[in-house]
């Protein structure tokens, strides 16, 4: 199979951690074709269809960054010609991302096979998705009102404010009972209500870990990741300094995971990845889940295989005849 992924500069691939990079050496072990684009090389013109400019890549056997692979040829290629197209491109989701999910929506009426769901990715934004759910999440409040902020504030006390486009933790803060410092967080996400804001009540289960737990074609990864914050840190998110600890997943991590997954997977999510607090669902991860590397290091359990799994049967099952 020629399978595509849409993803950042292989460059900047930091293979001893990176999902993409796992879910590529899976691939290229059962002798799958391996091509690379970036968003930036999608296009497509009038009386054509959507094509990218590709690299086809072989793997070094190196984890070293730069190193890991070596260009085997470059050329034009439309993306129907491909057996699947990976979208695996980091947040955040921005309108260039938007944009590209239009492309290749485009390239799904042409024949090609996506996943995740350019339609999906479009749909599930990955703070706001959690709202469809409201059964699994804490407290929450999304507005652009900064009177709202101080009123969800005077009943919870200790809130979390965050940016409904930053990832990896960027921008969220916290502020406790006394209020220290709440007007100078508002105006510096709020920007004097131009910006919509998350504010969620404060979860202190957070010291015991972020969970990511992995849904794979709808059914859960058996192990979750706990990004555990470090010394004065809220945050658990690894590109914030988290102690990643892999773990089993407690009852609470099962209900929420079986509850979501078949209803996210059918909408053509093939991977997402929960965030959990405590029992309490924060996040819907959709446009590039990763962790794979930190649970099969630690476990022993494949989701790489997993996933490639999933992948295999999704195409056959598309490629069989309707009865």
């Amino acid at each position: 199979m020629k399978l595509l992924f849409v993803a950042d500069p292989l460059e900047s691939f930091k293979p001893y951690k990176d999902s993409t990079f796992a879910m590529m050496r899976e691939a290229a072990a059962r002798g799958h074709t391996l091509l690379a684009c970036e968003p930036r090389h999608l296009r497509w013109q009038q009386g054509g269809v959507v094509e990218a400019s590709v690299r086809e890549i072989t793997l070094t056997g190196s984890t070293e960054v730069q190193a890991w692979f070596s260009v085997a040829g470059e050329t034009t290629l439309a993306l129907r010609d491909t057996s699947a197209v990976l979208m695996r491109k980091d947040p955040p989701f921005d309108s260039e991302f938007f944009y590209a999910t239009h492309l290749l929506s485009q390239a799904e009426r042409e024949g090609a096979r996506v996943f995740n769901s350019p339609r999906a990715l479009r749909e599930h934004p990955e703070k706001l998705a959690i709202l469809e759910f409201p059964q699994h999440i804490g407290p929450t409040l999304v507005t652009r009102d900064p009177s709202a902020i101080r009123a969800f504030h005077a009943e919870h006390r200790d809130i979390i404010l965050k940016p409904l486009d930053g990832m990896g933790g960027m921008g969220i803060f916290r502020v406790g009972p006394d209020g220290l410092n709440l007007g100078s967080i508002m105006e510096t996400l709020n920007q004097g209500g131009a910006t919509s804001v998350m504010v969620q009540k404060y979860l202190p289960e957070i010291v015991d870990g972020d969970k990511r737990i992995l849904l794979i074609g709808g059914v859960p990864v058996p192990y979750c990741l706990a990004r555990i914050p470090q010394g004065s840190e809220i945050r658990g998110n690894l590109a914030a300094g988290g102690k990643g600890v892999a773990r089993p997943l407690s009852d609470d991590d099962r209900r929420i995971a079986e509850a979501l997954g078949p209803v996210l997977a059918a909408r053509g999510l093939l991977l997402v990845g929960l965030d959990v607090i405590g029992s309490k669902l924060t996040e819907i991860n959709v446009t590039s889940p990763t962790c794979f590397a930190e649970i099969t290091d630690q476990t022993g359990f494949p989701v790489a295989k997993t996933f490639i799994d999933a992948l295999e049967a999704a195409l056959a099952s598309a490629a069989m005849p309707a009865a």
